[in-house]
């Protein structure tokens, strides 16, 4: 049978929603630890934890130890892809909400500089290191877990709701620091009022024994398993201990790094609305606005990608992802040079529009199909793997550097134009890697790709052989 002709079987609607819920909440508590760090980043941690320095210098350090959750992306990809492709879904994601916890709390009762010296800034790296340790395996984890449940021809509606974790998280986590501010002074919001979102991160526990107890494993990773059970009646040796990392690696090279590719221009431009924004438009050698201002604009931004998502991936089960991916990357490519001088503007009202086009309305046309667009790249076995380690090394090179380039472009140039270029640069490559790959969205995602096949097919099905017929074995 060719990929794309027979649809996959309809998870129950009741099971598929429970799904597509538990995906939400874990993506956006996760989301929300994590990225709460970016906003700590940009406005208090240069003067707790790297004091001395000039404002502009502090905030370059403190961007520093942002990346270093990214670099470990990589290494939470390896560890819960391969935990989530051996032996499920659901247990790689209890794993994951686990880890993500106890590295944000932590860091809600660190000292800082002022109290244990240089020890401080070493504890917050390795904070941040299981931290993005444990977004590394996230990512893959609740994507699949709502997109593998979900009716064939929903696929993007469904993923979009592990997505719009995202931009929950960043609302939630915008706004605790945006009440702090305003119910703290701001002498007592740089000594206690910054802890409080990163201690609220104990409501990751409730959620992990709930979908310990309720969730069940995915269709798909079911169906594995039963037919990875039938054929060791035909293969009674079956491979113990495989690498479904390596096996991804040695059988769609191709297809991980354009994945990449597509991830990075979705990824820096997040970052940079998110965290370089925040930055920019605070810190005193810059714009030296308050707080309040640029908080409220991404708090608007993110608050319309929310409601977007869902309509952004349900129009991507019509059109097609590739479709969405293109025009979004495009748009928001021209948008960036708009975007800045509104910045500049330092009107309140200018400042929330910027961030409600480009972000609410740009950037969801490309963000909302991407789960979709790049789990159904890959088979069954790895996906996991596969999905995970491409957008998690896109990252280091794409988010991670995103806040450091961005400052150090404004601090070498003293303009904002080298910073738009950089948002149009990176949405480009996106476009390139997008056209690069196949279109996905009618494929077929529970026939496994068969070792004859590889990169070679235009699906994750399977393709026709050499003998122009369907392969089997």
């Amino acid at each position: 049978m060719a990929s794309g002709t027979t649809p996959a079987k309809e998870a129950p609607k009741k099971g598929t929603l429970r799904i597509a819920a538990a995906a939400l909440a874990a993506s956006s508590i996760e989301n929300y630890d994590f990225f709460i760090y970016g906003t700590a980043a940009a406005l208090v941690f240069p003067d707790l934890f790297f004091p001395g320095h000039s404002p502009l210098a502090g905030a370059l350090l403190s961007f520093s130890t942002f990346a270093v959750g990214f670099v470990a992306r990589p290494l939470g990809a390896v560890i819960f892809g391969h935990l989530g492709d051996v032996h499920g879904r659901k247990r790689s994601l209890v794993m994951v909400l686990l880890t993500m916890g106890l590295g944000t709390t932590l860091i809600g009762v660190l000292p800082t500089y002022d109290a244990i010296g240089p020890a401080a800034p070493l504890l917050l790296v390795l904070l941040r290191l299981v931290q993005g340790i444990a977004l590394g395996g996230q990512t893959g984890g609740v994507i699949l877990l709502a997109l593998e449940s979900a009716p064939s021809d929903r696929r993007g509606f469904f993923s979009s709701f592990a997505l719009a974790g995202g931009p929950a998280g960043i609302l939630v986590g915008n706004l605790a620091f945006l009440i702090a501010d305003l119910v703290t002074t701001s002498e007592s919001f740089d000594s206690w009022g910054w802890r409080m979102p990163f201690l609220a991160s104990v409501a990751l526990l409730g959620l992990t024994i709930y979908i310990q107890m309720r969730i069940e494993e995915t269709q798909a990773f079911k169906r594995l398993q039963n037919a990875a059970k039938a054929d060791t009646v035909k293969r009674p040796k079956p491979p113990v201990g495989r690498s479904p990392v390596l096996e991804a690696v040695s059988r769609y090279p191709r297809k991980i790094v354009l994945i990449g590719g597509a991830y990075v221009g979705i990824n820096v431009t997040y970052y940079l609305f998110m965290t370089f924004a925040v930055a920019y438009g605070t810190n005193e050698d810059i714009l030296d606005m308050p707080k309040s201002r640029i908080l409220l604009g991404v708090l608007l931004g993110a608050g319309v990608q929310l409601v977007m998502l869902p309509v952004a991936g349900a129009l991507s089960d019509r059109i097609g992802r590739k479709t969405m991916l293109t025009a979004g990357s495009l748009m928001l490519g021209v948008w960036a040079f708009a975007f800045w001088p509104l910045l500049n503007t330092e009107s309140p009202i200018v400042i929330a529009f910027a961030f409600i086009v480009g972000l609410g309305l740009l950037h969801t046309t490309m963000y909302a199909p991407q789960g979709a667009f790049f789990a159904e790249t890959f088979p069954t076995a790895t996906r996991y793997s596969a999905m995970s380690l491409s957008i998690q090394v896109a990252s280091v090179v794409g988010g991670a550097l995103a806040p450091l380039i961005a400052t150090s472009l404004y601090a070498w140039t003293g303009s904002w134009v080298a910073i738009a270029a950089y948002m149009a640069g990176v949405c480009l490559i996106t476009v390139v890697s997008v056209l690069l790959l196949p279109e996905t969205y009618r494929n077929d995602i529970e026939e496994p790709v068969t070792p004859g096949q590889d990169e070679l097919g235009t699906g994750t099905g399977p393709g026709p052989d050499e003998a122009g017929t369907v392969s089997t074995a």
